[in-house]
């Protein structure tokens, strides 16, 4: 009796693991690297230099302050020898005033720009989203998945990034 409900048990088993087995081959499975679609689309580096020209003059003015912070260590060193004390207390004053300077707006700026970044990226991100949506329903997909979340892929034709590519990159 209990080999015979041995025997069934096993018998289920099997049986239910072909089905899945058997269901699961059925279904239509994609692939998409987002990641690189993401940079490989022109609308990431319109928005790199969209962000570039909006950020344009502050960091212009950072620049100009890393080189007078520079310009007077360089020129601490090489006259420190020479100068008076009145001289040099004057050029450590400078010195603290142009870090503070820097310190206050090249924070800050850094975190404006990043800011922005993380906004286009998300709205690019979402741009791809859709595309994947719109895609995967036309192409009657069952399940799509980021490339690099796939540890290994027998059959590369299920990869779709270049599709997903062609249509974000005619988005305007």
């Amino acid at each position: 009796m209990k080999s015979l409900t041995k025997s069934l048990a096993v018998a289920a088993i099997m049986g239910t693991s072909m089905l899945s087995s058997a269901a699961y081959a059925a279904e239509k499975i994609g692939l998409v690297n987002v990641q690189a679609v993401f940079q490989s689309l022109p609308q990431t580096q319109a928005v790199e230099g969209t962000i570039r020209e909006e950020f344009k003059d502050a960091l212009q003015d950072v620049a100009r302050m890393e080189k007078d912070i520079k310009y007077y260590l360089e020129k601490q060193q090489r006259d420190e020898a020479t100068m008076s004390d009145a001289e040099k207390k004057e050029l450590q004053t400078k010195l603290v005033a142009l870090r503070d300077e820097y310190t206050s707006k090249a924070k800050p700026l850094q975190e404006d720009i990043q800011r922005r970044q993380g906004e286009e990226r998300n709205k690019i991100l979402g741009l791809i989203k859709q595309a994947i949506d719109s895609y995967a329903a036309k192409e009657n997909f069952d399940l799509i998945l980021n490339a690099n979340a796939v540890a290994y892929v027998k059959n590369q034709s299920v990869d779709i990034s270049g599709q997903i590519t062609d249509q974000v990159s005619k988005i305007k």
